[in-house]
């Protein structure tokens, strides 16, 4: 058997016995060639592959395995980009076109796999089909526009059709945000008391019947005036009970978002996590197994197996009371593919805590995560007592609401985030009668200011990419790296920020390539891309029909665009050599500082942001750094003379045991503790300082 990773197949021979030999590709074994175009466009598209560079000694042992074995399974991931691996590898092995050699599972367990290698099924040429249209379609787009950028703007840039739709959405929200014009409101909440001595808050919401806008200060202090002398009495209570259903299983894209919205991952850490999950961890005594089912998935259904263990574990867990009377199925958007699962763990009583201590900080936390989603998408509702009191005030009207879970259900287990942050307000109202009187203890008018809306997130941008059909659950990761690594956006306080180069490259696509920066294009070739998977359309047909027009574009955009200038920015540091202010210049690791008298001078160096630290080995300033996968870290300006490093934020302050530098670990969530940097020293303390946590927290980010 052949699969991707090595992970992947030391788990999966532990399932097969002695008779098979799992070895893995180590991903695809060929694709089209870098140094080249790569599709002959004379030739109706065909595409030209060739054998990914080192990857000839892995194919050469799979090719003498092969030789010897009785029989050929491939099994790598069971969706288009698997097919297309298990496929090159057809082909590279010299097996027949139709030979039954294609084996798919869900999840790596026993079980399943053993399943899995009794139904082998050819390959699925509408799958392979879908992959090349999408490969050629990103090497027609990536390779032709490129190169327009690399002369007109500036070299390393790229641009695609995803990535370019992508960086095009949060540049018009920053245009949203640029043009918003702030409005003046105000609301007016009373803190009411009853007779029983209860107190509660309620909201002006109405006057004569209809809703009521306070846009100035006057304004409320004539309805302040009014209700001076007005008597406030309860005009209407309604008591009712509230159903509140689970969240479904995760799909890829929902799991990215809570991951970053609970453990402030990153889509790409998400993943990474996730496939380590899938393809199977050593926890003990079950030895190497895989956590959780197969994680590239738009579907949100479930086995009727793992619904019934689900359902199982419930009740013997929560009582009967807490089991739905039918197991739960979840409607799933038009768009959904439902090819495979949703994301669940294989066992539902493998539970967190008993691998806490075999696996990583990291992927405890997602498997948890996944773990409480999936239990809680199985389990009964919520019920909830809501109160809504009304309360008359001459011609006004205030609102009182409130709500007290009587039935915890799913919320036993989990509750979903929300991408602002807020939670639910809910709490008790005191026992009132319809016509009581009722005293203001407090009156609290509140001036407002109407906010512009927010700047994409990673979960946003990938809650937005899903909806509105751009990509698929493999490629919003990819695309955020991309879009960042290419300097059309930078992160800054987890939120997404067009830059000048953005917002230039966005400009000019919208002018001269409308379709390929088109939503609705974008989406449009999607769903054309799904057709090809389900037979419904030729996948040269598609290509021929985007390309002609495409070339057309093509042309005119490289007589009509001009070189356009993108200004260096100018920083305060002075060159060395020539006393020129140095500009800030990109290479393939990032931003450096350059004299701008190049070729006469060619002073560089890298940009380093002093952290108001000092060394503690030569007393030098601690400068923030990045890796060349950006990741931060902090280390001595005077390296490579000293070489102190340390991943996480350094302080002024130093270990009162042993005298060693003291940094900062956690996060807004978990909280902050200072720890000793010295390894025998197991000091640590809390950071109690609201505001040292804030401050510390902004440099962080």
């Amino acid at each position: 058997m052949i699969v991707e990773s090595p992970a992947k197949a030391k788990t999966i021979e532990k399932f097969l016995g002695r008779r098979y030999v799992v070895r893995a590709s180590m991903g695809h074994v060929r694709d089209l060639p870098k140094s080249q175009f790569g599709v002959d466009v004379e030739h109706d598209f065909e595409p030209k592959y060739i054998t990914i560079r080192g990857k000839g000694d892995i194919i050469k042992e799979l090719r003498t395995m092969a030789k010897n074995a009785s029989r050929i399974l491939l099994g790598p991931d069971p969706d288009r980009e698997g097919e297309a691996i298990a496929w090159h590898l057809l082909h590279l092995l010299g097996l027949e076109e139709d030979e039954p050699c294609r084996i798919e599972f869900n999840e790596i367990t026993k079980n399943a796999i053993q399943q899995a290698v009794k139904k082998p099924r050819k390959i699925d040429e509408d799958k392979v089909d879908a992959q090349q249209a999408r490969r050629i379609l990103d090497r027609l787009v990536g390779y032709n526009l490129s190169p327009l950028l690399w002369r007109k703007v500036r070299k390393g840039l790229s641009a695609g059709r995803v990535q370019s739709v992508a960086v095009r959405l949060i540049c018009d929200r920053e245009q949203e945000i640029n043009e918003f014009v702030s409005e003046e409101y105000w609301t007016l909440t009373i803190d009411f008391s009853s007779s029983g001595g209860g107190e509660f808050p309620a909201k002006l919401v109405t006057r004569e019947g209809e809703k009521i806008a306070i846009p100035n200060e006057e304004t409320m202090k004539s309805i302040l005036a009014e209700l001076d002398r007005a008597e406030y009495r309860v005009e209407k209570i309604i008591k009712r009970e509230k159903k509140r259903n689970p969240a479904p299983p995760f799909t890829t894209s929902t799991l990215q978002q809570e991951a970053y919205r609970r453990l402030n991952f990153t889509a790409r850490k998400t993943m990474m996590v996730a496939q380590q999950l899938y393809e199977g961890l050593d926890i003990g005594l079950e030895g190497t197994v895989g956590l959780i089912s197969y994680i590239r998935t738009d579907s949100t259904r479930i086995s009727p197996i793992a619904q019934a263990e689900a359902r199982s574990y419930i009740e013997n867990k929560f009582g009967s009371a807490y089991v739905p009377p039918e197991p739960r199925q979840f409607t799933m958007k038009g768009k959904a593919q439902d090819a495979h699962e949703g994301i669940r763990p294989t066992s539902v009583a493998r539970e967190p805590e008993a691998i806490r201590k075999l696996v990583s900080p990291e992927q405890y936390k997602l498997y948890k995560l996944i773990w409480e989603r999936f239990l809680a998408s199985q389990m009964n509702a919520a019920i909830l007592d809501t109160t809504t009191i009304d309360i008359a005030a001459g011609p006004y009207g205030f609102r009182a609401t409130g709500s007290v879970v009587r039935f915890p259900g799913f919320m036993q287990v989990y509750i979903e985030s929300r991408d602002d942050g807020a939670m639910e307000e809910e709490g008790f109202l005191p026992e009132l009668a319809e016509g009581e009187r009722l005293m203001p203890a407090a009156i609290k008018p509140k001036q407002h200011f109407t906010q512009p809306p927010p700047r994409y997130t990673e979960a946003t941008l990938v809650k937005t990419l899903e909806e509105r059909g751009i990509g698929r659950p493999s490629t919003y990761a990819p695309t955020i790296d991309t879009i960042i690594s290419r300097g059309y956006v930078v992160r800054r306080d987890k939120q997404l920020f067009p830059t000048e180069l953005g917002f230039i490259v966005v400009e000019m696509l919208k002018k001269y390539f409308p379709d390929i920066i088109d939503i609705e294009f974008t989406a449009g070739m999607e769903e054309k891309l799904d057709l090809i998977e389900e037979g419904k359309l030729s996948w040269k047909e598609v290509i021929r029909e985007f390309y002609q027009p495409f070339l057309q574009t093509l042309k005119q955009a490289e007589e009509q665009i001009g070189a356009i200038e993108l200004a260096d920015e100018i920083t305060e540091h002075q060159c060395e050599h020539c006393g020129r202010f140095m500009v800030i210049k990109h290479g393939p690791f990032g931003k450096f500082l350059a004299c701008p008298g190049f070729p006469e001078c060619r002073n560089t160096k890298p940009i380093l942001e002093e952290i108001g630290v000092k060394c503690p080995r030569c007393a030098g300033p601690i400068v923030l750094r990045h890796t060349k996968k950006g990741r931060k870290f902090y280390g001595c300006s005077n390296y490579p003379e000293c070489d102190f490093v340390s991943w996480d934020l350094p302080t002024n302050q130093r270990c009162p045991q042993c005298g060693n530098l003291l940094v900062q670990k956690g996060n807004q969530r978990q909280g902050w503790r200072l720890v000793c940097t010295e390894k025998t020293c197991q000091y640590q303390e809390i950071i109690n300082d609201l505001n040292y946590q804030k401050d510390k927290e902004g440099e962080l980010l």
